[in-house]
């Protein structure tokens, strides 16, 4: 099967990721906004969170990572 050049180009630009343009714009406490800025149960959530993936990261195939974020938020709101 044989395609044209330009008929290739216009269909992996078609389906392609549209890229972030951040180009360095983008500062760490715009990063930590959303953390800092959020009420304490929730910035106990993210904080567990992160822990548990940080945890998880060394494991091929991470299971019942979902069931254990649902915990968190379980007994965070409780």
């Amino acid at each position: 099967m044989r395609y044209l050049s330009g008929a290739v180009k216009a269909i992996s630009t078609a389906l392609a990721e549209k890229r972030a343009s951040y180009e360095g714009k983008l500062k760490l406490e715009d990063v930590e906004e959303p953390v800092n800025e959020a009420s304490p149960e929730v910035r106990e959530i993210i904080m567990q969170v992160l822990q548990l993936e940080k945890d998880k990261l060394y494991m091929k195939t991470p299971r019942f990572i979902n069931e254990d974020i649902l915990k968190i938020v379980k007994d965070v709101v409780q």
